[in-house]
């Protein structure tokens, strides 16, 4: 098993804001005027992430995003994956969380034949537990996708997970442990095309381990999420998927009952102000750059005028 390091400790200053603060596109009146009544109750809507700076990131756009209209935010980041704070949101203890469509509703509904993202954000809709709904679903993707090097692409000709049934030496995935037994992971290669691969772990999430396990040769194909800059920087081959192994995933919040129509609507105007290109610019900031979640949205929301 390769691991990696602890994560980066995630700041918890709160936001400083004006008394009035306004989000561009808003569907109709301000949700975002301070003047207007805010929480209900003036709870504390608890905002969480999984252990993923990509991920971090979307919270904490969410999170000042709320703290600029009088919300009052706890922050809860970093603790886990999917099978680790699923449980917390369905309790309750979590209000607000950045999903994935595609991945999310494969946890709930693993026989799923939806892989459009129209068809796979209508089924999750109807699938979440009681308590539970998502708002709106953004542009951005951040999907799961299987990688090569440009050397074994041009090698083996390959440049699908088609292609991959063709190639004569032994193949091994890379990626975090959980992908073992993931629809789409080892067992789902070879039921959809027919590729025999064995597996190692690296628990890095597509990060610097993964790649260089990669490049030294240790695994030939690795799982990476699409917005990960370090495809472009290594320049790594995304393998095509002609038959649907991957689903769709596009950030989507999973909200508690707590979030009222106004947090909803405020939540709803950064998703809808966030696309795939600008998910992969801010994963760079953090990858490349070394900028902390905190300044990456705060300057992400200050530029597109979310303030």
């Amino acid at each position: 098993m390769i691991t990696a390091g602890k994560g980066r400790l995630v700041a918890l200053a709160a936001v400083a804001v004006g008394a009035t603060v306004a989000l561009a596109g808003c569907a109709s009146g301000d949700p975002l005027d301070s003047g207007s009544e805010t929480a209900a109750s003036g709870e504390t809507l608890v905002v969480g992430s999984q252990d993923y700076y990509s991920n971090e990131i979307i919270a904490e756009l969410y999170a000042q995003a709320l703290e600029a209209n009088d919300f009052t935010v706890q922050r809860d980041f970093r603790i886990g994956q999917r099978e680790v704070y699923i449980p917390d949101i369905e309790s309750g203890a979590i209000d607000v969380f950045p999903e994935y469509t595609g991945n999310l509703l494969q946890y709930y509904v693993p026989d799923t034949k939806a892989t459009t993202a129209d068809d796979v954000y209508a089924e999750l809709e109807t699938s979440l537990p009681d308590g539970l709904r998502v708002l709106d679903q953004s542009s951005a993707t951040d999907q799961d996708s299987y990688n090569v090097t440009k050397e074994f692409s041009e090698q083996n000709g390959v440049t699908s997970l088609e292609d991959l049934a063709k190639v004569t030496t032994p193949l091994t995935l890379g990626g975090n442990s959980e992908l073992a037994t993931r629809p789409y992971g080892p067992d789902g290669l070879k039921s959809v095309y027919g590729v025999d691969v064995a597996f190692t772990p690296i628990e890095d999430s597509g990060g610097p381990l993964t790649i260089k396990a990669l490049e030294d040769g240790d695994v030939q194909i690795v799982n990476i999420f699409s917005a990960n800059p370090a495809i472009a920087t290594s320049d790594l081959v995304t393998l095509d998927d002609p038959k649907g192994l991957f689903l769709a995933s596009n950030v989507v919040p999973v909200v508690s009952k707590k979030v009222d129509d106004k947090a909803a609507e405020v939540i709803n105007t950064v998703s809808a102000a966030l696309t795939a290109e600008e998910l992969v610019a801010l994963n760079a900031k953090s990858v490349d750059d070394q900028e902390s979640a905190e300044q990456i949205a705060s300057d992400w929301l200050a530029e597109q005028k979310l303030f």
